[in-house]
């Protein structure tokens, strides 16, 4: 298989194990060795100045933590639109990439906008492809905006963008049996 990296998982409804139930995953590596990526669509209630005040200069007053995902929920993972995305240590999509571990304000070059998660999310060797044939994914190729879309409306939208099919599936209410 290709590698998927750039690209968004988009949980089928079929999917629902709690942490990915409705989420849309930026793929942010993929190869022989698994995968790893970021949900985009879990914000929580803890601002940034709160939870990791030294990154609160990257993002806008009052933006909040995202869950990036179930694994190492203590880990800070910082999506970043750079101006010069030669200055990103990874690229995933258009000038959107990751800051290194350590951001130093000084060396990272100037970003656009920023985005800051706890935790990411994980696969073992063969277990998205795995995922994928089931299917509990849908693939669609990401936008730099898709990082920093609205999180309650990002599932909806790609769907929507993905068309035929997948645009219908984006009318569905999160609990169908409500309807």
């Amino acid at each position: 298989m290709e590698s998927l990296q750039g690209h968004l998982l988009i949980a089928s409804p079929s999917l629902l194990d709690p942490n990915f139930r409705r989420t849309v995953v930026l793929v942010a590596e993929h190869g022989d060795d698994g995968a790893l990526g970021v949900v985009l669509n879990r914000p929580s209630e803890t601002e940034v100045a709160e939870a990791v005040p030294p990154l609160a200069g990257l993002v806008e007053a009052g933006d909040v933590v995202h869950v990036g995902g179930p694994v190492q929920p203590s880990a800070v993972v910082v999506l970043a639109e750079f101006v010069d995305p030669a200055t990103a240590p990874l690229i995933v999509v258009g000038d959107v990439g990751f800051l290194p571990a350590e951001v130093n304000a000084e060396t990272i070059g100037e970003t656009r906008r920023a985005r800051v998660f706890a935790g990411y999310a994980g696969w073992s060797p063969g277990q998205l492809e795995a995922e994928l044939e089931e299917p509990s994914w849908f693939v669609e190729p990401a936008l730099a905006d898709d990082v920093f879309a609205d999180p309650d409306e990002v599932w909806s939208d790609v769907l929507r963008r993905k068309g035929g099919q997948y645009a219908v599936l984006a009318l569905m209410p999160p609990d169908p049996s409500l309807n």
